[in-house]
């Protein structure tokens, strides 16, 4: 059995809209958006948590650094399934830690610290989950990338205009981090 039903961010949902509703989501079939080379799949949202935390995965080619930015009221881990990728955090003293994930690994990134990431191998899928007093920010991924019932990547990076960067930090605890620098050597 299939539950769908529409949210405020897209026409056709499997996630329950409201929160006390026990639900299941086949493999791939969650909410999904492309951002980057990426494709995003949320599982559990703020609507089905009372805000409490986020459920998502991210797959995607290798590719490019991700653009550094933090949370300031969000932690967020990162936990991969598949293939390799670098996590790239800077602490609230301002030390850079740098690590290659890989199958089975976990990284833990607090609020308030700068962080990114990069796909270091084709097809490496990183499971996410993000908590925190704030709400969550699952909906970013959509309202800054493209939605797409697709379960593939995208066929062509979507990379949105520098101007949408600026409309997301309030609503959805993402600062992005212009000019960043990593000093780590990778």
């Amino acid at each position: 059995m299939t539950i769908e039903f529409t949210t405020r961010y897209r026409t056709r949902s499997r996630i329950p809209a409201e929160p006390g509703k026990p639900y299941f989501i086949e493999k791939g079939l969650g909410d999904r958006a492309h951002l980057f080379g990426d494709l995003v799949t949320v599982y559990a949202g703020g609507e089905q948590t009372e805000n409490m935390f986020n459920f998502f995965t991210v797959e995607g080619p290798k590719g490019e650094l991700i653009p550094a930015h933090s949370h300031p009221d969000t932690y967020e881990v990162f936990y991969v399934t598949d293939g390799a990728v670098r996590l790239f955090v800077e602490d609230l003293e301002g030390e850079q830690h740098e690590k290659l994930l890989t199958p089975g690994d976990f990284g833990f990134v607090p609020k308030n610290c700068a962080h990114a990431y990069r796909i270091e191998r084709h097809h490496s899928r990183v499971v996410g989950v993000a908590a925190g007093p704030g709400g969550t920010f699952e909906r970013f991924f959509e309202n800054l990338g493209t939605p797409t019932e697709e379960l593939t990547l995208p066929r062509e990076p979507h990379v949105p205009a520098p101007e949408k960067f600026r409309t997301v930090p309030q609503q959805y605890d993402v600062t992005f981090l212009p000019g960043h620098e990593w000093r780590t050597g990778n």
